[in-house]
């Protein structure tokens, strides 16, 4: 019998679905010169409103982790895209930067339980050899609303107000609850679309009649950075919480979220401020690093799973290193519109190579079971750093009032994180509780 391949269009329903997510919380980044002028806030301020997101996002990953592990997927995740959708949607309607922190932090609450649904629908439609190539596709989404987004949400400020961004964007949300709950189904066993043929394929990894063969290949010295070993995989949900593999992975994680998130939110008002660009020109500007990601996630997942045989910290090594030269080079560059967008590229393309590898590497060392509560362990502690950078980038700009510190801060902390990716974990490939 010949497979269907209907776990494309799961992950095509993924894709578009954390588009429209990842769309809603990343508009505020281009939308803060503008809220400032009607608000008069100072950068802190600034910072802090973006911050509240990713604190109400971190809080709900844990629970949620819990909920979808009991209640499972299509239902939640229609109700957390519902309930973000609406939160985007009274953002437009703020009156004042209290109400605007309250409407952020409930948007951060609302968005919690998606990507762990998301990702725990990855772990359950793919076979191992294919997760982190999925993975890729999935954290793709993240980079193509930014490259959308600024250029959009520049052209609703100036011609409508910057109120109907939040409306504009909200819209798409509430069609997308309804698709995701008519298509998506926790397992695949459970879909009408899915035949045996596909069903075997994922859970094994190969075809009916291909004989299944896990072939070792030794990267040498490679192996040895990476700490390569047969790992004993967490098969309970209270030893999530005290595997080094897992928490290691959040606490690196949380570094490199607060870069991402830095910058996100950042980057259109040095731009602006810094550089002098007109709002129009930063909304194309504002593209070269997500562009860059676009492209570095997606290369990232395949290398990852096919050139380095389902080994994810090599990728993670990288971003987290070349990220440090990258914040090196945006410090010293000259005044050139080349070469910066150059500089935004790369730093994008950098940051977002190993980005798949983050979420693949639970999947490694977990079970079905187990997964959702290490993903939302590691998105939660990592989200924490979309609740720290973007204030204390603020406090550095009001403070010091020059972009240089803030680059040299993520600079730092990328370091910090390449040793946390060190001190873990790569288990072997055959090791693995989902191979």
């Amino acid at each position: 019998m010949k497979k269907t391949n209907f776990r494309w269009v799961i992950l095509a329903v993924i894709f578009t679905t954390y588009l429209i997510n990842y769309a809603d919380r990343s508009n505020i980044g281009v939308a803060l010169p503008f809220i400032k002028d009607e608000f008069h806030m100072t950068n802190t301020e600034m910072g802090g409103i973006a911050s509240m997101f990713f604190l109400g996002y971190a809080i709900s990953q844990i629970p949620a982790g819990f909920i979808l592990s009991k209640l499972g997927i299509r239902g939640t995740v229609s109700l957390s895209i519902i309930a973000f959708s609406l939160f985007t949607f009274l953002m437009g309607h703020v009156q004042n930067a209290g109400q605007l922190v309250l409407t952020r932090l409930g948007l951060g609450l609302g968005e919690g339980p998606t990507p762990v649904g998301l990702t725990s629908t990855i772990n359950n439609w793919f076979p191992a050899k294919e997760k982190a190539t999925a993975v890729g596709v999935y954290i793709a989404s993240t980079l193509v609303a930014p490259i959308i987004v600024p250029s959009i949400v520049v052209w609703i400020a100036l011609n409508y107000g910057w109120r109907n961004i939040f409306i504009f964007f909200a819209i798409p949300g509430f069609f997308m609850a309804v698709i995701w709950y008519l298509v998506i189904r926790t397992s695949p066993r459970d879909h009408g679309h899915v035949n045996q043929a596909e069903v075997d394929y994922i859970e094994s990894g190969s075809d009916a009649g291909e004989e299944k063969k896990e072939t070792f290949k030794s990267f040498g010295l490679l192996d040895k950075i990476i700490r390569l070993k047969h790992v004993e995989p967490v098969t309970s949900k209270a030893k999530v919480f005290t595997n080094w593999n897992i928490i290691g992975n959040t606490l690196g994680y949380f570094f490199m979220v607060s870069v991402v998130y830095g910058i996100m939110t950042w980057i259109p008002s040095y731009l602006v401020d810094a550089k002098g660009y007109t709002f129009t020109k930063m909304g194309f500007m504002a593209a070269a690093p997500f562009i860059g990601g676009l492209i570095g996630s997606l290369l990232g997942g395949y290398i990852s799973d096919k050139v380095l045989g389902k080994r994810r910290k090599p990728t993670m090594l990288f971003t987290a290193l070349f990220t440090f030269f990258m914040m090196f080079v945006m410090m010293n560059l000259p005044n050139s519109d080349t070469a910066m967008g150059m500089a935004l590229f790369a730093t994008g393309f950098c940051l977002n190579l190993g980005w798949p590898a983050f979420t693949a590497y639970p999947m490694g060392i977990t079970d079905k079971q187990t997964y959702p509560i290490a993903i939302a362990v590691v998105n939660s502690g990592g989200n924490l750093g979309g609740a720290f950078s973007p204030f204390f980038v603020g406090l550095l700009l009001d403070w010091w009032g020059s972009y240089d510190y803030v680059f040299a801060f993520f600079g730092i902390i990328s370091v910090l994180g390449f040793l946390l990716f060190l001190s873990i974990d790569e288990p072997i490939a055959d090791s693995k509780a989902q191979a």
